[in-house]
């Protein structure tokens, strides 16, 4: 028999217990972190400060150093109107990950979510501390909440510059780029995250699904090649996907990956280092996007476990692939069939009809256009009407002003609707006063603008042999049989 010496049979009996320990603690980095677990630290931490999706850079700077303690909190430097621009570091891992948001002043969702997220990383004793202690140990996080404060000062995608700072990452022309740029060199993080927010017409392509979340690896060339930097963030978003296809099932899309080469993000991931891209869409029911700023809490919080652990490499770039494209084929309303009168000849048009949103004292309404017509099937609608045997029908200004806002319920709106009136007058109103009447205000003017052709105000009556059916008041639809309480956000005209 061969004998071994005692040296010998000790290193082979040490790296056996090594391999061993090696395999486990795989296992053990290597699971997926339950739905419930991460739904219950959001409940848990969702920072009560931050109700609605417009706040200012004045807003989060309490909130900001309320965690000067847990974390380490630095001035990057100024806005091209002097507001500060600071990061937030975490963390004693080897693994850098750099999360940016507000690059667009008006894209706030994920910027609520990483304060709820700061929330997290600063707790304890919560049944979640193994998480906490993984991130901590295997991670270096600095995170950027608000990149554009003069745009979030006045909830605008530009900087005071006028410029898109998501279009400035080569000439960095802006001090808010060159902030950006300076931080990402200085800290060279193996991941990034570029934090958005897009168009609530966006949807899942080809689909009525709204396109709540949606996300991109981008290109770091013209060819959109794979190479590991951006396979690594591929694999990251399938891992990702898996989340939110639990809550928003085909509600993900895939941003379109053309290569824009003055994009922040392009270029990062150039740059060499693995960049993901969130966009945060829309979804029925939720105009402040709370419901989205906790998809944003989960993914991010998911995706940071995967980069911790390396359980992104489960994953491959094909899965990416499979998740399927934005499309932009959602209307507010689509009418369909309604008859119009051109030389005293009827007929059927589809109209598709969007609401934007514009910004007044503080707040924000809406304004309706009517954004194509003609055949309308190729688009969806958050609320369609067959309007088959319905005929286009101008309304009427109410001859009597009212003294103010204040004088007209929604009932006597309502009222005066069913009479064919679609404006009322009033004699006292603020500039540009707000309101949520179901009719149209007028204060400056005897005459409202309305029509179905391209272009027009949605402003006018549906009616089947001259009786009134329907109203359509900015782009709102209201049934004059059946009237349900909805939420109108006007302004006096």
């Amino acid at each position: 028999m061969k004998l071994f010496p005692l040296k010998r049979i000790l290193t082979l009996v040490f790296t056996l217990v090594a391999f061993t320990a090696c395999q486990s603690i795989a296992q053990v980095s290597y699971s997926k972190i339950p739905l419930s677990k991460l739904e219950s630290a959001f409940e848990m931490y969702k920072e009560p400060a931050i109700t609605h999706r417009r706040f200012t850079h004045a807003d989060l700077q309490p909130l900001i150093q309320k965690h000067s303690g847990a974390f380490q909190v630095e001035k990057l430097g100024e806005s091209i109107e002097a507001r500060s621009v600071s990061a937030l570091d975490w963390g004693k891992g080897q693994t850098k990950v750099m999360l940016w948001s507000q690059m667009h002043g008006n894209e706030s969702t994920a910027t609520m979510a990483l304060f709820d997220l700061f929330n997290f990383l600063e707790g304890k004793g919560d049944g979640l501390d193994d998480l906490r202690s993984l991130l901590q140990a295997q991670l270096n996080l600095k995170f950027i909440p608000m990149i554009n404060p003069d745009g979030a000062e006045a909830f605008k995608r530009r900087n005071a510059l006028d410029i898109d700072l998501n279009r400035d990452a080569i000439s960095q022309i802006s001090p808010e780029a060159v902030i950006l740029k300076k931080a990402r060199d200085d800290f060279e993080p193996a991941f990034g995250f570029n934090l958005h927010d897009q168009q609530i017409y966006y949807n899942v392509a080809n689909t009525p699904k709204q396109a709540t979340i949606s996300v991109l690896a981008p290109a770091y060339n013209l060819e959109t090649e794979v190479n590991d930097v951006r396979g690594n963030a591929m694999k990251t978003i399938v891992g990702m996907n898996e989340v939110l296809q639990q809550l928003i099932p085909g509600q993900v899309g895939k941003y379109d990956d053309a290569f824009e080469p003055r994009a922040f993000g392009d270029n990062i991931q150039k740059w060499g280092t693995s960049t993901i891209l969130i966009e945060s869409g829309g979804y029925v029911g939720d105009p402040e996007k709370q419901f989205i700023r906790k998809l944003n809490f989960l993914i991010i919080l998911n995706a940071l476990h995967q980069i911790a652990t390396k359980g992104y490499e489960q994953y491959t770039t094909e899965e990416y692939f499979t998740i399927p494209d934005n499309g932009s084929q959602l209307m507010d309303l689509i009418i369909n069939e309604m008859q119009v009168k051109v030389k005293d000849k009827r007929y059927p048009v589809d109209l598709a009809i969007r609401r934007r949103e514009s910004e007044a004292n503080g707040a924000y309404f809406m304004s309706g256009s009517v954004e194509d017509l003609g055949d309308m099937q190729v688009y969806f609608g958050f609320e369609t009407l067959d309007a088959t045997g319905l005929e286009y029908t101008q309304g009427k200004v109410y001859p009597t002003a009212f003294e103010s806002v204040k004088d007209i319920s929604e009932e006597k709106a309502l009222e005066l609707l069913n009479q064919g009136f679609l404006a009322v007058k009033v004699k006292t109103a603020e500039a540009r006063q707000l309101h949520e009447l179901p009719i149209l205000v007028l204060k400056t003017t005897e005459k409202f603008s309305g029509g179905w052709m391209t272009g027009s105000t949605p402003n006018f009556f549906l009616a089947k042999e001259g009786k009134l059916r329907y109203a359509v008041v900015n782009g709102y639809l209201i049934d004059l049989e059946n009237t349900k309480k909805q939420e109108f956000k006007q302004r006096v005209l």
